[in-house]
């Protein structure tokens, strides 16, 4: 098999990218992106670091970020799995890109940028939740933001309302699996709706 090696090479494979696709980039927050992000209670936070790369789920029950000034937007970083892979990669290559969704729309928006972590308090206080706080917060500098080609959600039919989870497997059952039965399996499984609904935020 052979492999592409140059840009070059790439680009004669599909030729150059539309006028409009290069157009619809922005450096800061403009009224309809802005419009777009706050109705956005899920995005996928990309991060870069000495290991590789990491990408994960963020979601809230409103807007998932918050806009801090046109050019800077505030992540919140509520309770997970203490893995901490992001905010490692965050606190030693600050290069981050950020995939808003909306559920219903095809469209999803993008912002690139630089972050930082940080405790700040009066900073997470602006985040409260039943009294509970986000250890840190990750506020990014905005470098651009653009609107993300429909095509890929609407070949999977993201919106579509179809379950295509029956089959599949549980996480307890990955967890046995990756631990050959000392943890997870059923009990995991069981305990985990109400394990989920007190750690929440």
């Amino acid at each position: 098999m052979d492999y592409i090696s140059s840009i070059d090479q790439l680009e004669a494979l599909y030729g150059q990218p539309g006028a409009p696709s290069l157009r619809k980039v922005a450096r800061r927050m403009t009224p309809l992106y802005r419009k777009w992000i706050m109705a956005s209670k899920l995005c996928m936070l990309a991060t870069v670091g000495p290991e590789g790369t990491d990408d994960t789920p963020r979601g809230d029950d409103g807007p998932v970020v918050l806009e801090l000034d046109p050019g800077t937007l505030a992540l919140p970083d509520w309770r997970g799995n203490n893995r901490l892979d992001s905010l490692r990669n965050i606190v030693r290559d600050g290069r981050v890109s950020l995939m808003f969704l909306v559920a219903g729309s095809n469209n999803v928006v993008r912002v690139n940028g630089r972050a930082r972590v940080t405790a700040d308090q009066d900073l997470r206080a602006r985040f409260e939740k039943a009294g509970k706080l986000p250890a840190i917060v990750i506020v990014i500098a905005i470098e651009e933001i653009y609107s993300q080609c429909a095509r890929a959600l609407m070949r999977a039919d993201t919106w579509s309302g179809q379950d295509d989870s029956a089959g599949l497997p549980s996480m307890g059952e990955i967890l046995a699996e990756m631990t050959h039965g000392k943890e997870g399996g059923e009990p995991y499984d069981a305990a985990w709706p109400a394990r989920a609904a007190a750690t929440m935020w």
